[in-house]
């Protein structure tokens, strides 16, 4: 019985300090741990906010470089559609010229044709008109000319 005597002596002295015990704890959480967990609360509500807002900018930046990049698709396309139009008009051209030129080409061929059937014409007549009067001479030429038998003689 002394031993429940002595614990109960024991318990009564413990009961001061575990009242202040209580009450400094009652102080800590109202002076220090409410304001520091207030503190980290504000804390965690920034950073999630600043994530949320990172996540929307970086979302933003994604859809500006994908319109960036739709973008210069289709100026390259323009351009690309340009040259090829260019070229085409470059082929086109220089078709027509070449189409031209053999035009022209053929029209001096057959003008050349017409004038050398036209020479010719006229260098028939003159043979035909001068044969006679070339065979005449021929002849005449040999008849007066020395006989080489006879200059032998």
């Amino acid at each position: 019985m002394e031993i429940l005597h002595q614990l109960a002596e024991l318990f009564l002295q413990a009961v001061p300090t575990v009242i202040i015990v209580f009450l400094f704890y009652l102080f800590m959480r109202w002076v220090f741990f409410t304001p520091i967990q207030k503190a980290m609360g504000e804390r965690e509500g920034k950073i999630e906010g600043a994530r949320r807002e990172a996540a929307e900018l970086e979302a933003e930046a994604a859809r500006e470089l994908q319109d960036y990049n739709e973008r210069l698709r289709k100026v390259r396309a323009e351009i690309y559609a340009e040259q090829e139009a260019a070229r085409q008009a470059a082929l086109d051209e220089r078709a027509r010229l070449l189409k031209a030129m053999r035009s022209r080409a053929l029209e001096e061929v057959v003008e050349a044709k017409k004038k050398i059937a036209d020479e010719l014409t006229v260098a028939s007549r003159e043979v035909a008109l001068q044969t006679d009067s070339l065979a005449a001479e021929i002849v005449r030429t040999i008849l007066e000319s020395p006989s080489p038998q006879g200059a032998r003689r």
